[in-house]
């Protein structure tokens, strides 16, 4: 029989284990509004996002009680093809401009600081097809951003930020971020998301700093 303080040193050790592995987890979160109405919008493509990475996982995102679609998974292959880093992949099932509730209840429910907390949204003032990084600023008058910033209390986390480009001539940007990609633009769409999922894969492996030395090179 075990002695009760053997016993009392490996609940300490299991626990530990337990958040470590937590802390060493992400929160990857895709923007985008509910429902197939809005599924091939420019606004959705980080949502888009999300579901390739969820794919290359073999991973199925399903209902959380955070109000979003969760699911847990790897993100890419170390080296040596273990398996990548470990992650938390969601879509709020919130409209675009309360995505901040249910990423901060993930957040509080996963145990993550925001310092692991990945958003990957569409960018206006990026050319579509291109994909950029950063840590903190300002949400450029991106409505999901403003939201997850209020409700988490920091401008600090990871942004992927994926190239929609401007509106033609005189158009609305709220209109034209509410319409679907054009014909054009599909040709190339799946490149861009798989550019896109390349980068949170390579952030989560490598850091932010390699990541924008590598997706922001000419």
């Amino acid at each position: 029989m075990r002695a009760r303080g053997d016993i009392r040193a490996a609940a300490v050790i299991a626990v530990t284990r337990h958040y470590s592995h937590r802390m060493d987890s992400w929160l990857v979160v895709g923007l985008g509004n509910p429902g197939p109405s809005y599924a091939g919008n420019r606004h959705n493509v980080g949502a888009m996002v999300v579901a390739e990475l969820a794919s290359r996982a073999g991973a199925k995102l399903a209902r959380h009680k955070s109000r979003a679609s969760a699911a847990s998974a790897r993100l890419g292959t170390a080296p040596g093809g273990a398996p990548g880093p470990a992650a938390v992949l969601a879509v709020p099932s919130s409209y675009m401009n309360e995505s901040g509730g249910p990423v901060s209840s993930l957040l509080k429910y996963y145990s993550l600081p925001t310092d692991r907390l990945v958003v990957v949204h569409d960018e206006l003032d990026i050319p579509f097809g291109q994909v950029r990084l950063k840590a903190s600023g300002g949400e450029g008058g991106h409505n999901g951003l403003r939201s997850i910033s209020g409700s988490i209390g920091t401008r600090e986390y990871v942004r992927v930020r994926v190239g929609i480009g401007r509106p033609p001539g005189r158009m609305d940007p709220a209109d034209y971020v509410l319409r679907n990609f054009s014909s054009t633009e599909r040709k190339e769409l799946d490149f861009l998301i798989g550019d896109a999922a390349d980068a949170v894969e390579f952030v989560a492996a490598h850091g932010l700093t390699a990541a924008q030395q590598r997706f922001h090179a000419p």
